[in-house]
């Protein structure tokens, strides 16, 4: 099984705009990320479109557990302060997306983007950090009801601020 510590992003059955942000991250953004001292390689996007949404993620090179991609690259061994800087790079790159839903950074964030379960009430502690890094389009921040403790991410999407990452077992901290 692997850990994945990504960029994920819903674009719902926009497939046009998400292979616009699969070009414009190949070609206009940087290919690797800095975490400490150190340069890490991106992997090429990687889009699904056989779920129930058009799904982008971008995962830092040997940054996960068990990851296919790495192969037998070793992994970094990141602090919880390094991983919390490539994440606020990955929502750098994020704000250069348009025609997306719902997109956050984390470890295997998949389910924090699905709208079926945002509706279904999951996420009622958003102030109690639940939805930390969540970023939303307007109209699906307004279907949901969720008030001010979103902020704008960016014209046309709101988000509860990143704080970062905390000292895991999964990296060195």
């Amino acid at each position: 099984m692997a850990i994945c510590f990504e960029l994920v992003v819903n674009f719902g059955d926009n497939i046009d705009a998400a292979r616009s942000a699969v070009l414009s991250q190949a070609v206009s953004w940087r290919t690797t990320l800095d975490a400490g001292n150190r340069s890490i390689p991106l992997h090429t996007p990687l889009l699904r479109t056989d779920g129930p949404y058009v799904e982008l993620s971008v995962l830092p090179v040997a940054v996960g557990l068990g990851v296919a991609l790495d192969g037998d690259i070793p992994q970094f061994a990141l602090t919880a302060a390094e991983l919390t800087e490539l994440g606020h790079q990955l929502y750098q790159l994020l704000a250069t997306f348009d025609g997306y839903v719902a997109a956050t950074v984390g470890w295997d964030p998949e389910v924090k983007i699905n709208p079926n379960w945002l509706k279904g009430g999951w996420i009622a502690g958003v102030g109690a950090g639940a939805a930390d890094g969540l970023v939303l389009c307007d109209a699906l921040h307004a279907e949901l009801g969720w008030g001010d403790e979103f902020a704008v991410f960016r014209p046309g999407y709101r988000w509860m601020p990143y704080r970062g990452e905390t000292a895991s077992t999964i990296y060195t901290d």
